[in-house]
């Protein structure tokens, strides 16, 4: 397995250890390490791939000081071409041949005809979305000259190749994190000990909530639709909710925490999603570094939100289907997009989408009746979309719901969730407990007193060692 628990929590302290303490005086080694690290937690995946990943962080490379050496503007759009048109040839071969291939034959078989397409035994290779993205964000940001391209090829390579954001981001833009790979670095205990606070919330979230109290029972639940009432239906769809927050903001926070141990600070991918008011706060806080890169390359360039309103829904449907089919070759991720452009659609027509910047409740504990009732239609709205991403096509997810709107909805679940939603009440009160801070775990615990602040952190890490034998893999691996 290329990640799991235990085999990270060796990997991640030899390489903390020899990246401050043995190569601490030479910031070039210090690269070397970092790069040489991330390319060993690569190939333990698969090795073979190591080669396609060496190859796209080249071609941006030398692509980038192409534009930037080019006399002409055609010239520019040229090298700019090429990097666009390979980075993404790549990724639609291993991601989407066999979609398309058998999409085409399916439709041509409507007419009586009998293709006889080849299809192909094809491995995606992990993390091939989010490092792809990494490049072609740089030679974007090098054609529109918001920035110059780099002369050093390690660095750059640290750049699109560090290990804690490789396989399932944050998708860094070269503006924030490449010039924090070119100064020089000391060490910050504080910057370690916030690095190490995050890691276990991380852990907490992937190991326990996703893995232990959600992705069992989901399983279950989705491999047996047909065999289960409405109400267990609804619990399912429920609990995937959760175990896709907590896999994926988990991963970030490990991720997070991570660069932290070597004086990086990451994007932050995730804020507090699931409190959010409507669709628009939610996309401003799920999988932020996705979110910013669409609106960045695709929605403004576009035309963004200006012009005549058909522009306008023309534009957020596209940047939704497009999310959608980021996430997969299957026709339920792009219903996914679709849907959460129709929910976005009532604040964009009334321009609302930017009514709920500041987070909910700021200031106080609780949230007003209004908000409340805000936070509840949206979680519902996004609880059904998740319905369509975790369905494996669309017809099961159609039965999926209807299942649900059946009389059995009244029913009693077939399976026990107490203990469930125990652990996930406690998880989402953390959560909201800390929804100002930056990251949850920072306001919890790290202002109590010592023997109060190391119980709570002892108890999460026992906690973590007592489920951990339920782990799987991330989600967004596949991705």
């Amino acid at each position: 397995m290329l990640f799991n628990s235990l085999a990270y929590a060796i990997f991640l302290p030899i390489v903390f250890i020899l990246y401050w303490f043995v190569v601490n005086r030479s910031m070039k080694l210090q690269h070397v390490l970092l790069l040489a690290s991330s390319y060993f937690f690569y190939a333990c995946w698969d090795w073979r791939f190591l080669f396609l990943l060496i190859f796209s962080t080249f071609l941006d490379y030398f692509t980038g000081l192409k534009i930037e050496r080019s006399s002409s503007a055609k010239a520019r759009k040229i090298w700019l071409f090429i990097s666009i048109f390979v980075n993404l040839g790549f990724l639609g071969f291993f991601k989407y041949y066999n979609f398309f291939a058998g999409s085409l034959a399916q439709l041509l078989q409507h007419f009586n005809l009998k293709p006889d397409f080849v299809t192909l035994k094809i491995i995606l290779p992990v993390g091939i979305s989010f490092y792809t993205f990494h490049g072609l964000s740089y030679v974007l940001d090098i054609y529109n000259k918001k920035i110059r391209p780099t002369t050093n090829w390690i660095e750059y390579s640290l750049f699109v190749s560090f290990f804690p954001l490789l396989v399932a981001g944050p998708i860094e833009r070269a503006t924030h994190l490449l010039p924090q790979v070119e100064k020089e670095r000391k060490f910050s205990y504080s910057q370690a000990v916030d690095g190490l606070r995050q890691i276990l919330w991380g852990l907490f979230k992937k190991v326990v909530i996703a893995d232990s109290f959600c992705a069992g029972q989901v399983n279950a639940i989705f491999n047996n639709a047909s065999h289960y009432s409405g109400s267990t239906l609804a619990v399912g769809a429920l609990l995937f909710t959760f175990q896709i927050y907590g896999d994926f903001s988990g991963y970030s926070d490990i991720a997070l925490g991570s660069a932290r141990l070597f004086g990086f600070e990451l994007l932050q991918n995730f804020k507090f999603p699931y409190f959010s008011r409507d669709i628009a706060e939610f996309w401003r806080r799920w999988h932020i570094s996705l979110s910013s890169w669409f609106r960045d390359y695709l929605y403004i360039p576009l035309g963004g939100s200006k012009g005549p309103l058909g522009k306008k829904i023309r534009n957020v449907f596209i940047i939704f289907l497009v999310s959608g089919f980021w996430h997969g070759a299957n026709w339920t991720f792009i219903a996914w997009g679709a849907l959460n452009a129709l929910f976005i659609m009532p604040s964009m027509l009334f321009k609302t989408n930017r009514n709920n910047i500041e987070i909910v409740a700021q200031g106080r504990l609780l949230p007003s009746f209004r908000e409340a009732l805000s936070i509840i239609l949206t979680f519902c709205l996004t609880v059904f979309a998740w319905i369509f991403f975790r369905s494996p096509d669309i017809p099961f997810a159609f039965h999926y719901i209807s299942g649900i709107f059946s009389r059995s909805f009244f029913q009693k679940p077939e399976i026990s969730i107490y203990l469930n939603f125990i652990y996930i009440a406690f998880f989402m009160l953390i959560e909201w407990l800390g929804r100002e801070q930056k990251y949850a775990i920072e306001n919890i615990g790290f202002r109590w007193h010592r023997p109060a602040r190391w119980l709570f952190y002892c108890t999460l890490f026992l906690i973590i060692i007592y489920f951990s034998d339920t782990e799987q893999q991330f989600i967004y691996f596949q991705f």
